[in-house]
């Protein structure tokens, strides 16, 4: 399996910056894509940014232009860029790595992290 461990949250006023961090480790040679997802309070869990083995990158709507998904495949590790933050970005936000079919077929299956809670506050 994957194990996936974030980083970095906190509490930053409106209009700061913070760079979120997830550290992967196990069956990383199983992980095709990386996604960092949201959830606020009452809210349901929804995509932020997404990057894939092929480096592709995807963002929502309400993050574009703001944050920068990156992975850097040497430590494993992926990154989450957050700037001009907006007190609606507050959330506990989610580090899942999707798993290949190939390693699916031998029963490893995509995986989540703890969460970190960032905080914005106006």
């Amino acid at each position: 399996q994957v194990q996936l461990v974030e980083s970095g949250g906190g509490l930053v006023q409106a209009g700061g910056s913070l760079t979120l961090s997830c550290a992967a480790s196990g069956d990383t040679v199983c992980i095709s894509a990386l996604v960092w997802y949201r959830q606020a309070p009452g809210k349901e869990r929804e995509l932020v940014a997404a990057t894939t083995s092929a480096e592709s990158t995807k963002y929502s709507d309400s993050v574009k232009g703001r944050f920068t998904i990156s992975r850097d495949n040497a430590k494993d590790t992926l990154h989450l860029q957050i700037n001009s933050l907006k007190p609606e970005d507050t959330a506990v936000y989610y580090c899942n790595a999707a798993a290949t079919k190939t390693c699916q077929l031998r029963g490893v299956f995509d995986s989540w992290g703890q969460g970190t809670q960032v905080t914005v506050s106006s």
